[in-house]
């Protein structure tokens, strides 16, 4: 499968269709994409073993090098400081390969608290890339900036308005501060990429559905949010791909809480605390006691979550190539 379709595919969150790829072989220009790629979807789906069983060991390719340090966890911190120190003066790596440091580099901090680090290791005086901005942007909402999200975006989207990892970037945005956009609709921006996006019929993923839901939920529209819900389900059982319904499990209790089913919202929040105890729960959890009781909470529950949820995971891909006409490698 040709890079720029697998880019889209992990940008768009297909995680399991890129894992069923076969590698191309270890002469081609791809390889070193696709394996990133390969590795960066086990990582979102919080599989380390199988990332690090991936990738090898003895590579010099600084990308790989910080995918591997990325799988290791906090262990893997202070290859990713190295590496961060040595790309300034790589004259050897490209650039797409540099901006992949930064952008793992950033998220690892982010995982171990480290924000103002992970701030420092995507800011940049000279221009930014896709994949950095996109991120950055990101960490900047999660931060409850969205004004500083949206300077940061602004630029680097103009420079390359098809990008979908900026696109994304913007759907976020666009959804905490409830954007308009000029239909005058409540999360209308955002609404308009996730129908774009799950109406493309290359793309099977359940990341997309859960989006649009989140976007349905928070314009008060239930059961079209459910429908979504159910079939990301579904398309998350086929692929026996539970790792990835953390986002899905936190929009089915907002969306059962909102319509009334105690009992189901309970009983989803059980599943989501079993299946995902290492987030912070402590800092958000009280909010869940609000979620049948009025929307507000309810709604404010589903972006913490959300945000929170999101920040755990790898969401930023793996190469750029500015002739894709798309997003860069995350990428992701």
């Amino acid at each position: 499968m040709d890079i720029y379709y697998i880019r889209q595919q992990f940008t768009l969150g297909a995680y399991p269709a890129i894992l069923s790829l076969p590698l191309p072989d270890d002469s081609s220009p791809d390889y070193i994409p696709t394996l990133l790629y390969k590795a960066r979807a086990h990582l979102a789906l919080g599989d380390n073993t199988s990332a690090l069983a991936l990738l090898p060991t003895d590579t010099e390719n600084i990308a790989l090098r910080a995918a591997a340090a990325l799988a290791r966890g906090e262990q893997g911190l202070e290859t990713l400081r190295d590496l961060c120190v040595e790309i300034e003066g790589d004259d050897d790596s490209e650039e797409w390969e540099k901006e992949i440091v930064q952008v793992l580099a950033a998220t690892a901090f982010v995982r171990a608290g480290e924000i103002e680090e992970a701030l420092e290791t995507l800011r940049s005086e000279d221009k930014i890339g896709d994949e950095p901005a996109a991120l950055l942007s990101q960490v900047y909402l999660s931060l409850a900036r969205p004004a500083l999200a949206q300077k940061v975006l602004a630029p680097v989207l103009k420079a390359n308005p098809d990008a979908l990892v900026l696109q994304l970037a913007e759907s976020a945005i666009s959804l905490v501060t409830g954007s308009q956009g000029t239909s005058g609709e409540p999360y209308a921006p955002a609404l308009s990429f996730y129908n774009e996006q799950v109406a493309n019929p290359s793309i099977s993923s359940a990341a997309l559905l859960v989006g649009r839901a989140v976007v349905r939920i928070l314009r008060g529209e239930l059961s079209p949010a459910q429908s979504d819900l159910e079939e990301a389900e579904s398309i998350l059982s086929r692929a026996k791909c539970e790792q990835g319904s953390s986002d899905m499990l936190a929009a089915m209790v907002v969306a059962a809480g909102l319509s009334a089913k105690k009992g189901e919202a309970d009983q989803l929040w059980s599943r989501l605390l079993k299946q995902y105890p290492p987030i912070p729960w402590s800092q958000i959890s009280v909010l869940k006691n609000s979620c049948s009781m009025n929307a507000l909470p309810s709604l404010r529950f589903l972006l913490e979550l959300s945000l929170s949820l999101r920040m755990n995971r790898v969401v930023y891909n793996p190469c750029n190539d500015n002739n894709s006409g798309g997003t860069g490698i995350h990428r992701g």
